[in-house]
């Protein structure tokens, strides 16, 4: 099947033609973002595979429609970025990697917990610098804090079995209670007993309408003086203003980010040469105690072999008309 893949990099490049090694598929490579100004590249293209910028609202599925296009794949688990009713309408089906290893973007949490609470970047910089100086490096023991979870499924539950090998007290928050997470003897609590106990906040929950800006300056205020936020989730999650503004009272003792609500102009390109204009990504990682990575949580060599593998049987699935296991109904 002749499958157009927007987003695309060099190292997907290499994982993508992996699996399809057997030559099943015909694989054209963009490395620009699907948006309704690039959606006419697609045209022809019996599939389109998209990733977590991409744009895929009723204009744009309208154009592939338009074009030819039937599936949508996405070589992610998130899915917020497609308007699938406008996808049901038009009749192209959606497919998503429901799973692939959740113990990369949780391992990158607790990454970015232990680099921000030890300042691990600060410390990195002075030693390149031959500054050995400790002052203003001090960190605080995990071991007997509280980390809450928020959102309990496959990755928050690795989060919470890594916090517990620390010796952290780990409570949960979901509206969806998960079974496994129970068994490992762990409680719910409601959202403001989060904000009262919570040393550790992170983040491993979709970006929903319900959830968007679950993070605020209400449930900041709320917030244990001082407690640590990371986010491997979704950008949309955090008011990023709000997130601001308690960095500066100290009220947020610091922040750990994978991802950004603005993300799509920044992420996943080379802009050293550039001059940044976005001023709230500018003000947030002037902070000593922030910490932004450029959305590589799962960037492992297993997640990346498994969600290109199951993207491709996706759309071998399709070709044949067999049955779609990882569509997405909306």
């Amino acid at each position: 099947m002749e499958v157009a893949i927007f987003s695309s990099t060099r190292y997907e490049r290499r994982y993508l033609d992996e699996a399809n090694r057997s030559g099943e598929h015909k694989l054209h490579y963009f490395d620009v973002l699907l948006e309704q100004d690039t959606a006419g590249l697609a045209a022809g293209y019996g599939a389109v595979c998209i990733f977590v910028n991409d744009k895929a609202d009723a204009a744009v599925l309208t154009a592939l429609h338009e074009g030819g296009t039937r599936l949508l794949a996405l070589r992610c688990t998130g899915y917020n970025n497609v308007d699938l009713e406008a996808a049901k309408r038009l009749g192209i089906k959606v497919v998503r990697v429901v799973t692939y290893s959740p113990n990369s973007v949780a391992e990158h949490a607790v990454a970015l917990l232990l680099a921000v609470n030890r300042k691990v970047h600060r410390a990195y910089n002075r030693t390149r610098d031959s500054n050995f100086s400790l002052e203003g490096l001090t960190g605080f023991d995990l071991f007997g804090k509280t980390v809450a979870v928020v959102g309990t499924g496959k990755i928050g539950c690795v989060f919470a079995k890594i916090m517990l090998g620390f010796g952290c007290r780990v409570i949960g928050f979901d509206p969806h209670p998960s079974a496994e997470f129970e068994a490992l003897g762990l409680s719910y609590a409601k959202p403001g007993e989060i904000g009262e106990q919570a040393d550790i906040i992170s983040l491993h929950c979709p970006l929903t309408p319900t959830t968007h800006h679950i993070i605020n300056s209400e449930t900041l205020k709320r917030a244990k003086p001082g407690a640590i936020l990371v986010n491997t989730s979704r950008g949309g999650l955090i008011d990023t203003e709000a997130a601001i503004d308690a960095l500066k009272t100290g009220q947020l003792g610091g922040l750990g980010i994978d991802v950004y609500e603005q993300e799509s102009s920044l992420f996943f390109r080379d802009r050293s040469s550039e001059i940044i204009t976005d001023d709230v990504f500018q003000r947030l990682v002037s902070f000593p105690n922030v910490i932004v990575t450029g959305h590589q949580a799962y960037l492992t060599h297993e997640a990346l072999t498994t969600i290109c593998e199951t993207t491709l049987e996706s759309v071998s699935a399709f070709e044949k008309n067999l049955p779609l296991q990882n569509e997405v109904v909306g």
